[in-house]
Parts: C-alpha cells; structure tokens; sequence
C-alpha cells in the first residue's frame, strides 16, 4: 500500500499490506522467558531507530543487537534511567528525525508511572509520530503483575502485535496475533514465526 513504511520483517509486511502506516504505535507484548527481543533488533535493520531501553542497560542492548544473527542496523540506543522516566523518555524522543523508528523496551516502567502523566506522555508521544512520519513499538511484557496503565497502552495504540511461545511436542512453536489494527485490513490469522537466526515464517509442520 503507498505510504506505507516497512518493518524490514518480510512476513510482517506481507500480511499488513506493505507496512505499517507512518505515525503508527504498535504495542508487542510477550512473554519475558521468549526470543521477543529478536523482532525488535531486526526492525532497526529497515531504517534510523531511537532505542530506549528502561531496564537493560544500553551497553547491554548494544552487545546484543550486535550479536544478533540476523539482520540488523545501527540504532541510537538510550537507556531512560531517571527518578522521573516519563520526562527522560519525553525528552529522548523529541529528538526523533524525520522517518525513524522508535523502540522502547520495556514500557513496563513507564506503564507504572501515575495515570493522568502517562495518558499525556501517550497522546505527546502520537502528535510525535504524526508530525515525524515515524513508527513506535512498545515492548509489553506479560506477567503474574501487570502495570497499572497496561490498559492505557493498549487503547491509545494503533496496533497489538501478540507472541506466543508454547511447546508443541518436543518443539517450541512461536505465533504472531494482530488483535487490533487500525490501519487497515486487519490480518485474522496467526502467524507461525520461527526465532531463531532471523524472524521469518515457519514451515517446518507445514503440508505442501
């Protein structure tokens, strides 16, 4: 679809026609103990990304992008490490160029911050994206304790991209949901990612 920006993840914009719509913010949510970090390294391959990295430290994020055995790029990688991570993050971003991608791993932090700072941060953060053309996705992880403001994240984004890490016999298998899209045709399936040296469709128990 024209205008459309590209995750640089085949499979990703085969099924979202092309892309993701400039200003959109995707909320990713996984599991902590899956390979979800995977997906984030490889989008920053597809053009400038901002990292903001709110519990790993940004020499750690650095390494492990490095490390990744997929395609990857070069991303600005901050780590938000302040009393006050919503103002950090704020001001972080407000440098964002023209066309980027913004990662913030995990919102986990933010998402605790008080209710009526973190709606404003979310609704500052959009007007960013719009004004920028740039792309956000928010890394949400699951767990026993969800943050107070999860709900929030999920209303004001555009998108949810949900993985799932199960065991199938002897095999991990991991599936992409999109539940929410509000850029176009929403995909209805989900999508069988194989995460290990680079995010791409699995097709190991498929029947041709």
């Amino acid at each position: 679809m024209v205008g459309r920006l590209d995750t640089g993840i085949d499979v990703l914009d085969r099924k979202l026609d092309g892309g993701l719509p400039p200003g959109c913010i995707v909320a990713y949510t996984a599991e902590p103990a899956s390979q979800s970090e995977l997906l984030l390294y490889e989008l920053t391959a597809a053009r400038g990304t901002l990292y903001l990295t709110t519990e790993r430290s940004d020499d750690a994020v650095r390494h492990a992008i490095e490390a990744s055995p997929s395609s990857v790029g070069s991303p600005t990688v901050r780590h938000v490490s302040s009393n006050t991570p919503l103002e950090e993050a704020t001001r972080l971003i407000g440098a964002l160029p023209d066309g980027a991608n913004l990662i913030i791993d995990t919102m986990d932090v933010l998402e605790r911050c008080d209710t009526d700072e973190y709606v404003t941060f979310l609704n500052d953060l959009k007007a960013k994206m719009l004004e920028t053309g740039s792309i956000a996705v928010l890394h949400c992880l699951k767990g026993d304790t969800v943050p107070t403001n999860r709900s929030r994240t999920f209303h004001a984004v555009d998108a949810v991209f949900d993985l799932r890490t199960e065991i199938a016999g002897t095999e991990l298998e991991n599936h992409l949901t999109i539940p929410k899209f509000r850029g176009g045709s929403q995909p209805t399936d989900a999508i069988k990612l194989e995460l290990t040296e680079e995010v791409a469709i699995d097709t190991s128990r498929d029947i041709a």
